[in-house]
């Protein structure tokens, strides 16, 4: 890693890649240290604890995941091209930023009480983005959904779950997981085509 980065970015990026690899409990802080080309001293100048690092970590990662998905949710009025949209750049970006979303998603249990109301609430802030989409669809027709905020949670985990596996250079790109997720969420929540005559 580059040292000419400013000190609190290459701490945010070293701690980033030593938990995605070893879990935050597993993770000291003269790994974080080394891998950021600084002492283990250092570390405590920028946060006291390395619970706090997590949350840095958590709190830039959920902000960015929101900006994501909410300049989605404005690009257009249509329900179903807003879920379409949502999901395609939530996807796109978990699988851009797979070992920071594997680091935020997975590693909330680890944070303070106090920590996790603050990123519960950009949690949140996400949700409402595709609850509001889900149900302006059901208002106008277009979307068939009886739990929208159960729906919503499940087709957000679509775009989630990738961060589990999901490794730059593979077979499968980031685009084409956004392209098969948003096709997957749209064909959840469209309404069920009754069965023509021939019962097919």
């Amino acid at each position: 890693m580059t040292t000419t980065a400013p000190a609190r970015e290459r701490l945010l990026t070293a701690a980033v890649e030593a938990f995605a690899e070893h879990g935050f409990g597993a993770t000291t802080t003269r790994d974080i240290a080394s891998r950021a080309g600084m002492s283990p001293a250092a570390v405590y100048v920028h946060h006291a604890t390395k619970e706090q690092l997590l949350f840095a970590v958590s709190v830039q990662g959920h902000e960015q995941a929101l900006t994501v998905i909410e300049a989605a949710d404005a690009a257009g009025t249509d329900p179903v091209d807003r879920v379409r949209r949502m999901v395609h750049a939530f996807s796109h970006w978990h699988a851009e930023h797979s070992r920071v979303g594997r680091v935020v998603q997975y590693e909330f249990g680890a944070l303070t009480p106090e920590h996790r109301a603050v990123v519960a609430r950009l949690r949140r802030g996400i949700e409402r983005c595709m609850r509001n989409a889900l149900a302006d669809g059901v208002d106008e027709g277009v979307l068939e959904v009886g739990d929208v905020k159960g729906a919503a949670r499940a087709v957000l985990s679509l775009s989630i779950d990738l961060v589990r596996w999901f490794e730059p250079g593979g077979t499968r790109t980031a685009a084409d997981l956004a392209d098969l997720h948003a096709d997957l969420a749209v064909r959840m929540v469209r309404p069920t085509r009754p069965a023509g005559p021939s019962g097919r």
